[in-house]
């Protein structure tokens, strides 16, 4: 760590400079390091995923048609997600929609929202608004932000840390 706060002191040299690029080089045009940071900050952020799941698995069932197959594939598709490039860098932890079960691509959104959703009841075709657990995904991860910013910034210092090594 840097002394004025920063997690890497770049200083650009001639030298440093050629240093870097003969260890991206090393790393195959810097695929494999791309790689492995990615990796490692999916890695940091899995616990974070893990409670998120537990979130929706507690919503109670009871009085809703959700059953335990609704709750499981919602749990199935939350997943750390790290992209470098493009549109948008970063990290984060998302809950992708599922629209093979029931026709029902918004459940993760719709299952946290106070407003509900509404379904269709069987057999007399009339329309009601179900609610699930608000905030189930939001409160899953609350308080725990700071440690998941903290795991995924020592992700990306360690990979700094290989570079500047590598550069030496």
């Amino acid at each position: 760590m840097a002394d004025d706060g920063l997690p890497i002191d770049v200083r650009v040299t001639h030298e440093g400079l050629d240093a870097l690029v003969r260890a991206i080089r090393e790393e195959e045009d810097g695929k494999e390091l791309r790689k492995e940071l990615a990796k490692n900050m999916r890695e940091a952020l899995k616990p974070a995923a893990v409670q998120a799941k537990s979130g929706i698995m507690s919503m109670s069932s009871a009085g809703l048609s959700t059953g335990p197959a609704l709750r499981s594939q919602i749990a199935k598709k939350i997943r750390p997600e790290v992209k470098l490039g493009g549109r948008w860098t970063g990290a984060r932890v998302k809950a992708r929609k599922i629209p093979a079960i029931r026709g029902f691509a918004n459940a993760p959104k719709r299952t946290q929202a106070a407003a509900g959703w509404r379904t269709q009841s069987w057999g007399n075709g009339t329309w009601r608004v179900q609610h699930g657990k608000v905030g189930w995904f939001d409160r899953a991860l609350e308080g725990d932000v700071s440690r998941y910013r903290a795991a995924v910034l020592a992700a990306m210092e360690a990979m700094a840390r290989r570079i500047a090594d590598r550069a030496r």
